[in-house]
């Protein structure tokens, strides 16, 4: 494997290297401030695709417009249970409208967050009953957040299932029954960069179970970069640390893991690529 010099000291190039970076907010700021500068420096270390999760109707929106001026990049589009208790009359009637455009690729982030509690739990479960169904109405892959919450959350998605189109835990932080009751909804368990944490052996231990066809990397940016850049701004080019991290655990070729996590994604969001 070639490696490719840049001149920025957070991209670390390496040839033949195809990612995707299933779960990003590019329309975010500070990102939202440099969207070609970041899809470019995406593209230099080998990023094909970037999925932009809108978080409530203003920033599912914004992620859309970025969507569609980006070839590379995709929107997913939900309410977060941190806004759940915002959602108004008519609300979700515009989201499932938003997700008419072929450039909205699943659904959410959605869930529920039992760890900063802006929302009251009982809206959070609500708003979140509400939003699966209408993933299924559109045929939609769910894009699932939950902290803190995993019983309830995972309880409240078999009882709601079956997923003919399928899901993914985002930013997985649960523990290992947590991670079989997702594989067993069918929904593949997406890797963030808190796998590189020195501390989190729980994650790796995870990490080095899931199934070849379920697992899925990303970067949650501009939250959680990875190790050596933990505690800065996080952006999609930084996923080639997570990727060789999580190449380490499972002991395969960084090209291969990137590959498999690559053409999983693919497969899942139904992405052109």
């Amino acid at each position: 494997m070639k490696s490719i010099a840049t001149d920025d000291p957070k991209m670390e190039v390496e040839s033949g290297v195809r990612l995707i970076d299933s779960h990003a907010h590019i329309e975010l700021e500070p990102l939202s401030a440099q969207v070609p500068e970041v899809v470019a420096r995406a593209l230099v270390i080998g990023v094909v695709g970037i999925i932009t999760v809108g978080i409530d109707i203003e920033d599912a929106k914004a992620a859309l417009k970025i969507a569609r001026e980006n070839a590379i990049v995709f929107a997913s589009i939900g309410i977060h249970p941190h806004n759940a208790k915002e959602v108004g009359e008519g609300d979700l009637g515009l989201m499932e409208d938003l997700a008419n455009d072929p450039k909205v690729v699943a659904y959410g982030e959605i869930g529920l967050d039992f760890f900063r509690n802006h929302s009251p739990h009982d809206v959070q479960r609500g708003v979140f009953g509400d939003q699966i169904e209408l993933a299924k109405r559109k045929s939609k892959p769910l894009v699932i957040h939950l902290r803190d919450a995993y019983a309830e959350g995972l309880g409240i998605l078999e009882q709601k299932g079956p997923y003919p189109a399928g899901g993914v835990i985002h930013c997985f932080s649960g523990d290992e029954s947590d991670a079989q009751r997702a594989l067993d909804l069918g929904f593949h368990i997406s890797i963030p960069g808190t796998v590189t944490y020195k501390k989190n052996n729980q994650l790796r231990s995870i990490v080095s179970h899931i199934p070849e066809d379920r697992i899925l990397l990303e970067t949650d940016c501009p939250f959680l970069s990875p190790e050596p850049f933990r505690g800065k701004e996080n952006e999609p080019s930084l996923i080639i640390h997570t990727a060789r991290k999580v190449a380490e655990v499972r002991g395969v070729d960084l090209i291969d893991l990137a590959s498999l996590t690559t053409n999983n994604a693919i497969r899942l969001f139904n992405l052109p690529l």
